[in-house]
């Protein structure tokens, strides 16, 4: 299996490097310095830096081939080292418009939408005019089980009615957002449970949405994404605006999670890979007792775990993309549920370990440590909480090796 990467590739990470050399980490404390009442907006230095991005050619990366006119051309095994060099700092995607939950919504749209939901909406989203969110997660049930959503998606007439209540749903408190895709049931008592759910397009300036509230991460309110807490209140919208169809969201899930699944672990990677660096710069210069921890066992020790956990984790992210170019999504998918376990909960064991060595200032705002710790561990449930991906693995890995039939 080679890894190698093309000529194309290395010119890609060539440019990316020095962008973000350049743009991107100069910035890490500009980005956040805005107004109050502005926060929850785009900052104009991001849409400058979204200017710069677009005018060099590094936009829209994440798109494989499979989506034609609308994708750059590259495989998800080229796409990996890009977005590793993206994930180095937790804002940094959207400059490239490599974000999510935007990209999983544009492939949704891409691979499912009509033509006119094309035009209206994927169209000004591939653009980077305008953000989304999916609203796909409840507080009163076990959202890790999809079939349990209780939002209900009721037809009258020419128009659907949606009365729901999501909460974490990436992007809605942004001024920006437009466009939500909603999962919720069209057909809640239909026998097969995975039939039951449709998604649907509600614009973000529909009546009857209540953005309640910005749900905090672990103390973070990542604004001006933010993580909402909506209500749907008999929100109504064109029949038009279902996607694929009634009784297929359960399918189009499946279809989007996927992706996004490794895009956000091959992002782990990279907040790892910086994590060792400033580790190792750590380690070789802070004095403790008389010389540089770098002298002390232990802190050798854990350097040491650290490249072994990157380096296993980075290739099965390749061995990942590289199945799901060859085979597809849904023959990868055991491997990507592997993946969404290791990486992770391994970005999370590197991160710690360079907080430790940090001491104070690790918990401090003065790196990425703390904040990006807070990121990787609310991705242990995006897109699936690591024990449903584990239950899954297991069950089928079983399987294969039943001999009691």
């Amino acid at each position: 299996m080679n890894f190698d990467y093309s000529p194309k590739v290395h010119d890609l990470l060539a440019q990316l490097t020095a962008f973000m050399d350049e743009h991107i980490y100069p910035n890490e404390q500009a980005i956040h310095q805005v107004e109050p009442e502005e926060r929850w907006s785009t900052s104009p230095l991001m849409e400058s830096l979204k200017v710069k991005a677009k005018a060099a050619g590094l936009w829209n990366l994440f798109l494989p081939p499979v989506y034609g006119d609308y994708s750059p051309g590259l495989t998800n095994l080229e796409y990996a080292p890009l977005a590793e060099i993206m994930g180095r700092t937790t804002w940094a995607p959207e400059v490239f418009n490599c974000s999510a939950p935007d990209t999983a919504n544009m492939e949704v749209l891409a691979k499912y939408g009509t033509p006119a939901q094309q035009k209206r909406w994927l169209e000004p989203l591939l653009a980077g005019d305008i953000r989304s969110a999916f609203a796909m997660t409840e507080p009163d049930v076990a959202s890790s089980d999809a079939t349990n959503i209780q939002t209900l998606i009721k037809r009258e007439g020419d128009e659907y009615v949606i009365s729901g209540h999501k909460f974490y749903i990436s992007g809605a408190c942004r001024k920006q957002c437009e466009i939500f895709i909603v999962m919720g049931k069209t057909d809640p008592d239909n026998p097969n449970r995975h039939q039951q759910q449709s998604m649907i397009l509600i614009p973000s300036d529909a009546m009857g949405i209540e953005v309640v509230r910005p749900m905090q991460v672990l103390g973070y309110d990542d604004a001006p994404e933010g993580h909402a807490e909506v209500i749907f209140n008999e929100v109504r919208v064109p029949v038009d605006n279902m996607i694929l169809g009634e009784g297929r969201g359960f399918e189009i899930a499946q279809g989007r999670l996927g992706p996004g699944r490794i895009h956000h672990c091959m992002r782990s990677v990279g907040a790892a890979q910086r994590a060792l660096e400033m580790m190792c710069q750590r380690a070789n210069t802070r004095i403790a007792f008389g010389k540089p921890l770098i002298k002390q066992q232990s802190i050798r020790e854990d350097i040491a775990k650290s490249a072994c956990q990157i380096e296993q984790a980075r290739l099965l992210t390749l061995k990942t993309a590289e199945r799901m170019d060859v085979a597809g999504n849904k023959e990868a998918k055991e491997m990507i549920a592997m993946l969404k376990i290791v990486g992770p909960n391994m970005a999370l064991d590197v991160i710690d370990r360079a907080i430790q060595i940090h001491g104070a200032a690790g918990l401090s705002q003065d790196t990425f440590l703390a904040s990006m710790y807070a990121w990787q561990r609310a991705l242990r449930f995006a897109d699936g909480p690591d024990q449903v991906h584990m239950m899954q693995l297991g069950r089928n890995t079983a399987r294969q090796y039943d001999v009691s039939d």
